[in-house]
């Protein structure tokens, strides 16, 4: 879509769409309750938006920010367009040294060596860190997801195409299918069910994962493919170099038939074997109809967009939580997503989190928007995207 077109003023959602006084919606990791968005009158004036600067990242990605004011006050935003039909031009995973790790997206970006990247997905702020749902990357494959419960994606399909909707990992056990797992390197095990970790986690952490559960709990280490250990506590500190299956109830009483020796193999995957992947909390578009009522709290936000007509992913952070910017509501950023041509777009963790990072004006490396705690905040995971200049 044109620039002119995509930032042509158009009308916020009407108050009708606001849901009751006592509905909540999770908007960040840092569980902040926002500041709750005036009414607006159907008499209000329509935004106006001043664009601050466009510059290329690099070729196929632009960046443009902008200033938006509104009968509800400033906004500043960041929308960086993806060119995916661009040569030499992909998207990626971005992740830390381990599930539980968090880092800022700029020193990730830098490692990588991308030439962009935003945060990602909603993760376990108060206790484990890992991400809550499915992040899969082109190296390492699947690095953890659940089975239900937090599955709204985005992903790039294998004919190179992004996708948005529904994403469940199924993990199992190829030599015990009847076992089955509910989750892969996630912050809680379900409760009566089986949960895999692999070295991607790093360390076992103990009950964290059970919810502080401890009795009815069962711990299986499996190194070389074959089980050396099988006991009712559970270990913390203890590197992960082969699998970790972690039971509770139900789950751990299936766990106790694996004995020491048992040959065991864990095998995470997603339908269609997409080889990028990462979710959010929301689906914010669906095929050009929004899907959010939320017009309450305004928040610090990440999305991510997709316009099939251009095979263009849009990557978008806002501002909030500060003087020159209040923040959106989630009705608000599906209404930006819209003006910029998205038929398909998805929430990403907000508040203190939201960050995108990437080559400024001057070609250097820095953070582009103004995080809402000051500086950066770490988080686990989020996406990148990397230009390699095609050969010949």
């Amino acid at each position: 879509m044109l620039l002119a077109a995509a930032l042509a003023p158009v009308a916020v959602a009407a108050d009708e769409d606001t849901p009751q006084q006592g509905s909540r919606t999770r908007h960040s990791s840092d569980g902040v309750i926002g500041k709750i968005a005036p009414k607006l009158s159907p008499r209000a004036k329509a935004p106006t938006t001043r664009v601050l600067s466009v510059w290329p990242v690099a070729p196929g990605v632009t960046v443009t920010s902008f200033d938006r004011i509104d009968a509800r006050g400033n906004v500043r935003g960041y929308v960086a367009a993806v060119d995916l039909d661009e040569p030499g031009l992909s998207m990626d995973y971005l992740g830390a040294d381990t599930v539980r790790t968090r880092e800022a997206v700029s020193t990730m970006v830098e490692r990588e060596g991308a030439v962009l990247g935003v945060n990602g997905d909603f993760f376990d702020i108060a206790d484990t860190q890992a991400p809550l749902g499915v992040g899969i990357g082109r190296g390492p494959g699947v690095v953890h997801g659940p089975v239900e419960g937090w599955n709204a994606g985005f992903w790039i399909d294998r004919a190179g195409k992004p996708q948005i909707g529904e994403l469940a990992v199924k993990a199992k056990i190829k030599q015990r299918p009847k076992l089955r797992l509910a989750n892969y390197n996630s912050p809680t095990v379900a409760p009566g069910s089986i949960g895999a970790y692999s070295p991607d986690w790093g360390y076992t952490v103990g009950a964290r994962v059970t919810d502080g559960q401890t009795k009815r709990v069962r711990e299986v280490v499996v190194d070389r493919g074959r089980v050396i250990s099988n006991r009712t506590r559970l270990s913390t500190g203890r590197e992960i170099f082969g699998a970790v299956l972690i039971g509770r109830g139900k789950g751990a009483e299936q766990l106790r038939a694996l004995r020491k020796g048992t040959r065991i193999t864990v095998r995470p995957r997603v339908a269609g074997r997409p080889p990028v992947a990462i979710t959010g909390n929301k689906q914010l578009l669906d095929e050009g109809v929004r899907t959010v009522v939320d017009d309450r709290e305004m928040h610090p936000r990440t999305a991510v967009g997709i316009d099939r007509d251009t095979n263009t992913v849009f990557l978008t952070v806002i501002d909030g939580r500060q003087s020159f910017s209040r923040g959106y509501t989630m009705v608000e950023l599906a209404n930006l997503m819209l003006e910029w041509g998205c038929e398909d777009a998805l929430n990403l963790d907000g508040g203190g989190s939201s960050a995108m990072a990437g080559l400024l004006p001057d070609g250097t490396l820095g953070v582009l928007n103004s995080p809402s705690d000051g500086s950066e905040r770490k988080v686990p995971d989020g996406l990148q995207v990397v230009y390699s200049p095609p050969v010949g």
